[in-house]
């Protein structure tokens, strides 16, 4: 297939090493795609990148001409585990090159006031990004996150903006398991205060999609020259930190806006939850137990002061 001299110049605009390589993609491999999957492949590279971002396998099908599992079909000829992963691709470019509001925008103008379709479109991304989880996070980097955890003397657990609902989980529920956790959501000179705080025998949990910080450098340095382990859950980073740390689990970030930010990062943090949990069942129970008692006493006092 021979992709126009102007589509390759960005008639879309700059968006990005995403589309540049699902054209090459196409070209590379059209000779040995089938009739259906070049229709799909044809559509592919002519759609405006905010159509693709938004549209499930089904609506792919149809506006194709051919089937939900012919697109799954193509996008595995073309070199993609399936749609999550040209999604993932083609959001950077895409997040880089619009401005929010014009993302907003278009995010609106695509769901519409179609309630049976939002809650489509909210649940066909959130099942995708946590099937996108399962694949992404191989064994071994969970079974060396749990490891990095089991033995910890006190867990950190660092998020900020987007990331800090799991931070706080994380560090909320593992003292619900009698593991002791501290949250950490500072930047800047604030966050050298926490820093102090980390010894030998701790252990860090950071929670980043995308953008090296340079506090994530800092942290993760500090943590190192303690002897504390490092466990970062991440979308973009775990090439750039890989040999730094001590496990990285990949909790992929929204391709279009429409889902929570921290929807897999809670995910992976409730993962290594009951992996901990597990560890030491006697343990996780009885200290749910005194929790449970420690909250009747609470409310046995709210009634008798409201008396």
């Amino acid at each position: 297939m021979k992709i126009s001299d102007h589509e390759d110049r960005g008639d879309r605009g700059d968006l990005g090493e995403g589309l540049a390589r699902l054209r090459a993609a196409v070209r590379d491999h059209w000779e040995s795609l089938s009739a259906s999957e070049r229709a799909v492949a044809q559509y592919l590279v002519g759609a405006p990148v905010e159509q693709l971002l938004f549209a499930g396998a089904q609506e792919l099908g149809t506006a194709s001409g051919t089937s939900n599992a012919t697109v799954v079909r193509a996008l595995q000829r073309l070199g993609y585990a399936g749609l999550p992963a040209l999604k993932r691709e083609l959001a950077s470019g895409f997040t880089t090159a619009v401005a929010p509001e014009v993302r907003l925008k278009r995010r609106i103008a695509h769901v519409g006031p179609d309630l049976d379709g939002i809650w489509t479109d909210v649940i066909d991304e959130a099942q995708e990004r946590i099937d996108q989880t399962r694949r992404l996070t191989a064994p071994d980097a969970l079974r060396a996150a749990v490891t990095a955890l089991a033995d910890a003397v006190e867990i950190h657990c660092f998020g900020i903006a987007a990331s800090e609902p799991a931070a706080r989980h994380l560090s909320l529920a593992l003292g619900r398991i009698d593991r002791r956790s501290r949250f950490c959501g500072a930047t800047g000179f604030a966050l050298a205060d926490h820093l102090l705080a980390l010894r030998q025998g701790d252990a860090v949990v950071i929670f980043q999609p995308g953008r090296a910080l340079h506090e994530l450098t800092v942290l993760v340095e500090r943590a190192r020259a303690v002897g504390a382990r490092v466990v970062l859950v991440t979308d973009e980073l775990g090439e750039e930190f890989g040999d730094r740390v001590d496990a990285v689990l990949t909790a992929p970030h929204t391709p279009t806006g429409i889902t929570s930010e921290a929807l897999t990062a809670l995910v992976v943090a409730d993962v290594l939850l009951l992996a901990l949990t597990t560890l030491d069942e006697n343990r996780a129970v009885d200290t749910s137990h005194q929790l449970t008692v420690l909250r009747e006493q609470l409310m046995t006092t709210r009634g008798s002061r409201r008396g």
